[in-house]
């Protein structure tokens, strides 16, 4: 038996599909979306609506854009110089937070994962190469995911780019701030150890 309409049972269902939002958060965002002035609930389905209609990738470095270029692309005060490798955009996001990354960045769309099939050819590694072979690149830091495709990706990425002699680093990985060493798991000790650097 169906507790409210069926446009509601949809919405919510619909709802229900979003990353962190169940059942019970997608009634209330439903709920909430009836009791909120009209215009408003018309804005956010507008908003989504353009959403998906206006942003593509960027055509440089294959981040979410409005533009043929993103902001970071397209921003004159950037390094060109410097160049962070990530899988998804939203490690773009996450990263610009810090507010302390002057450089650029080049978006994999994903990570080598040979068991899912997923190989070079199915990730953006061939823009990158096409980008440092302009020979504008110095340096490019592979921030792939701490994880075996994450790993296993940017030890290819370190070979493949070996030939070009320019730096390329590895973000560092150790104990979180703010934590204890007698709370860190084996594998984040080892790699504080072996990550160690002078004070």
């Amino acid at each position: 038996m169906r507790a409210y309409s069926e446009v509601m049972t949809k919405l919510v269902e619909s709802l229900s599909k979003l990353p962190g939002i169940g059942k019970r958060s997608a009634e209330r965002i439903v709920f909430h979306l009836l009791k909120t002035q009209k215009e408003e609930a018309l804005t956010l389905g507008e908003l989504v609506k353009q959403l998906r209609e206006s942003v593509v990738f960027c055509s440089v470095c294959h981040n979410f854009s409005d533009q043929k270029l993103c902001h970071i692309c397209s921003d004159p005060g950037r390094d060109p110089g410097l160049l962070c490798v990530v899988e998804d955009p939203k490690d773009v996001v996450a990263l610009e937070k810090t507010g302390g990354y002057p450089g650029v960045y080049h978006v994999l769309l994903g990570a080598l994962s040979p068991l899912d099939g997923i190989g070079p050819d199915q990730i953006c590694i061939v823009d990158l190469l096409e980008r440092v072979k302009q020979k504008k690149v110095r340096e490019v830091i592979l921030a792939t995911n701490p994880n075996t495709e994450g790993d296993t990706t940017a030890l290819y990425l370190a070979k493949v780019l070996a030939p070009f002699k320019i730096k390329v680093t590895r973000l560092a990985r150790g104990i979180p701030v703010g934590s204890h060493i007698e709370y860190t798991d084996q594998a984040t000790l080892a790699r504080a150890l072996a990550g160690r650097h002078p004070l």
